[in-house]
């Protein structure tokens, strides 16, 4: 009589054929190892959506001040960036940031938005096909956000192609830099430097003049932002708002293909496109890992995590755990969602969450209007896998 051997759980960020099927190891994980150690990288993972959920919001033992990214993790980041800040210093610069993402200025780019989606469909209409990434959903947000920033209109593909680069990961690279990202990196920093300059002259009502202008408290003196952190939000806002987004796209165009059942709800009830772009939000996280580091020891299921720990919680296992979700590896896009956490939750909620969701509403019902119906084949997609990202760079699909 034979005896069936189940493998051991093996859950990598960096290897390229566990992110393909990870939603597999992730489910393994969820139902039989809730606090997971690799021992190789030496992290620990909370996969299950309360633990997850529970972890965003407890920054006491959390801390972002490691970066985010595994290969960040060892060591305090050494850039002052508000992401990488706990509370109480994370409060003040967040409230700084969220002046140029007020709901008046989030709705006064809805017609600039679906003019943009307008001009990049129409001139694909009546072909047999084209890649929904490079030639659509890569190119709408790094528009958005330059309009944002007030970045003049010819150069912001330039800043998306930098952003890509400051992205570029080798295969089988877990350091955090190589030389292709290090040198878009210095390229976006000193581009934004000039910017910031420009703005010092000549103020606008661009997010960069807002930034510029603004004043924060330090030991009771009030004084304006410097010019290196002004520049730094720049680069955090403009990367953020180019590559979540861009992957956000890449899994409608994927997804949709993949269950034309719901594509076709939609074709026949744009009202439901909103609840769609949760669902797909829910379905494939475009940032579904996000890493801490425990500023003292924490417990859960039985493990004891120490303080000085890296850990890295799993939000896009956790908006497929079966204790929030019915049926949670189905895609429904009439599913009735309370909460989930892409973008992540607490303190450190993403502050472009509504501009996110914007620009894939408007994107997704500009597309279903032209293309009702679109076929892929999953051998031509060509993936993007970071520690903490995972999407499309190219999707190409086919029309009827």
């Amino acid at each position: 009589m034979s005896v069936e051997t189940v493998s051991p759980i093996y859950y990598d960020p960096f290897d390229v054929q566990i992110d393909r099927t990870v939603h597999a190891t992730w489910r393994r994980m969820r139902e039989e190892e809730p606090v997971y150690w690799n021992d190789r990288y030496r992290f620990y993972a909370l996969s299950r959506f309360e633990d997850v959920w529970n972890g965003y919001h407890d920054t006491a033992t959390f801390s972002s001040t490691h970066g985010v990214q595994l290969e960040t993790l060892d060591e305090p980041t050494a850039f002052p960036s508000v992401i990488f800040m706990d509370p109480p210093e994370h409060g003040v610069m967040r409230k700084l940031v969220s002046r140029a993402f007020t709901p008046r200025r989030i709705a006064a780019l809805n017609s600039y938005i679906e003019t943009l989606v307008d001009r990049c469909l129409d001139p694909l209409v009546g072909s047999s096909g084209f890649d929904y990434v490079q030639q659509f959903g890569a190119l709408v947000p790094p528009m958005v956000i330059g309009y944002m920033l007030g970045i003049p209109e010819d150069e912001r593909d330039m800043l998306r192609r930098w952003f890509d680069e400051m992205l570029h990961r080798e295969e089988g690279q877990t350091e955090q830099m190589n030389p292709t990202s290090l040198n878009a990196s210095l390229q976006v920093h000193a581009y934004a430097t000039k910017l910031i300059e420009e703005r010092r002259r000549h103020p606008g009502e661009d997010m960069i003049s807002t930034l510029v202008d603004a004043e924060i408290e330090e030991d009771n003196v009030r004084r304006r932002l410097t010019d290196d952190e002004v520049a730094l939000f720049v680069v955090l806002l403009a990367g953020a708002g180019v590559e979540t987004v861009a992957r956000l796209l890449s899994w409608t165009a994927v997804t949709l293909a993949q269950h034309p059942d719901q594509r076709r709800l939609l074709v026949d009830d744009p009202s439901l496109v909103p609840g769609a772009i949760e669902e797909i939000l829910r379905y494939e996280a475009p940032s579904p890992v996000n890493g801490r580091w425990t500023l003292r020891d924490f417990s859960a299921h039985g493990v004891d995590i120490p303080a000085g720990s890296k850990v890295l919680l799993l939000n896009g296992s956790a908006n497929r755990d079966q204790r929030e979700f019915t049926d949670p590896d189905i895609f429904d896009v009439r599913r009735n969602i309370q909460r989930h956490i892409t973008f992540g939750f607490g303190a450190h909620y993403c502050l472009g969450a509504a501009l996110a969701r914007l620009e894939g509403c408007a994107a997704l019902a500009g597309t279903l209007a032209r293309f009702p119906e679109w076929e892929i084949d999953e051998s031509e997609l060509v993936p993007v896998q970071t520690s903490t990202v995972r999407g499309f760079a190219s999707v190409p699909i086919h029309l009827g």
